[in-house]
């Protein structure tokens, strides 16, 4: 029986999940440029404007990147990291009005393409990541999701109470 891997893409088919990839996190990231400026704005901030659910939309459209970058057989330090990115877009993004303009300026998943790219330079100095870890990954993500969609609901909640003396 061989080594659990995740990986199933070919390695001929990796230029092509790329190049791919690359288009997707540019549509995310910073798909329009400000006239006059090289400042981009993609659609992941664009979806921080809709209320509470527009941060979790962005998430989950982030995942899949992390998901083919399981699938072309990056390791768990990469993949941890494009989490960690994943999380602080999510975390921070969720706060009114600063998380919008922090969408701006971080670029979670150009910054996961790179740790792709630098993952692939040398792909036979590490160890792929196994079902499990991306599996925990994922559920690790979307409790994060649940909590952004729960938390300001309860708030909102919370302060409609006290504002109706209920």
């Amino acid at each position: 029986m061989s080594h659990s891997r995740f990986s199933s893409i070919e390695p001929d088919a990796k230029a092509p999940t790329l190049k791919r990839l690359r288009q997707f996190s540019r549509l995310l990231d910073n798909v329009i440029t400000i006239p006059g400026t090289k400042v981009g704005v993609g659609l992941d901030p664009i979806l921080g404007f809709i209320p509470i659910g527009g941060d979790v939309l962005g998430i989950m459209l982030s995942c899949y990147i992390v998901l083919e970058a399981a699938r072309l057989g990056a390791p768990r330090a990469t993949l941890g990291r494009m989490v960690s990115n994943i999380i602080i877009d999510g975390i921070v993004g969720s706060i009114p009005v600063l998380g919008d303009f922090f969408d701006f300026a971080w670029t979670a998943n150009t910054h996961n393409i790179k740790l792709l790219e630098e993952y692939l330079k040398f792909p036979s100095q590490k160890r792929s990541a196994d079902r499990w870890f991306i599996f925990a990954l994922l559920v690790g993500l979307l409790i994060l999701a649940i909590v952004l969609v729960a938390l300001p609901v309860i708030l909102i909640r919370l302060l409609w109470q006290a504002l109706a003396g209920g």
